[in-house]
């Protein structure tokens, strides 16, 4: 996927924090020469501009992005609440906004949506279970637009419980296929991370792994109830 435009340069922590959970390529910059000196051969796959700090500035980027030879599309702006006035008479100049200080599953939901609409952009593989999501090719992981600082096997553990939901596994199966067949460490290994999993997911989210007694553990919601 081509990376996205951002600006400010440097963007607000939030929101690249929120495109690089949500698996969104991104480079940032401060002006359209800028952005045409640092833009990849295949082009950008769209802008997300921020205006809320810088207004003015915004609006004569975005002014800048639309009279490129190529205009650019698609550009969501992200604007404060006391800046809805301002966007009248300049609707040429995006193609959807969001109100700042933004939800990231807003953003994650209008971003697929512009993309959806122009044609343009595709995301990487992920794995999403309500508010847990894992990037696949970066490693990354949030809960609730929240990163998930884990370890290898941490991850390893949880993208493996993720992609199974509702399925219970032992202490036995889960050492053998994320650790694999040549570990030979004990049941205890599992019970470590599964609890350091929870510890990190934090308590409003430690119940997406189950305990299931004298079995083992399972991810989410059982696949079916008595």
């Amino acid at each position: 996927m081509e990376p996205l435009l951002l600006f400010p340069d440097p963007p607000p922590p939030v929101l690249a924090q929120s495109l690089d959970l949500g698996g969104y390529p991104w480079k940032a910059a401060m002006t359209a020469e800028e952005a045409a000196h640092i833009e990849p051969d295949d082009g950008w796959s769209g802008a997300v501009v921020c205006a809320d700090e810088d207004p003015e500035g915004a609006f004569a980027f975005c002014r800048a992005l639309r009279k490129r030879d190529l205009p650019m599309e698609p550009v969501l702006l992200l604007v404060s609440g006391l800046q809805l006035p301002d966007l009248e008479l300049r609707e040429d100049l995006f193609d959807d906004f969001c109100l700042s200080p933004f939800q990231p599953r807003e953003l994650e939901a209008r971003l697929k949506h512009l993309f959806w609409r122009t044609g343009r952009g595709t995301r990487p593989e992920l794995v999403e279970y309500g508010p847990l999501v894992l990037n696949l090719e970066t490693y990354q992981a949030g809960i609730g637009g929240r990163p998930l600082d884990l370890t290898y096997m941490e991850y390893e553990l949880l993208k493996f419980l993720a992609t199974h939901p509702g399925k219970v596994f032992t202490r036995e199966t889960l050492l053998s296929r994320v650790w694999g067949y040549e570990y030979y460490g004990g049941a205890r290994t599992v019970d470590v991370h599964v609890r350091r999993l929870r510890a990190k997911l934090g308590e409003e989210h430690a119940n997406l792994i189950s305990t299931v007694r004298s079995v083992g553990y399972r991810f989410g919601q059982p696949r079916w109830s008595l």
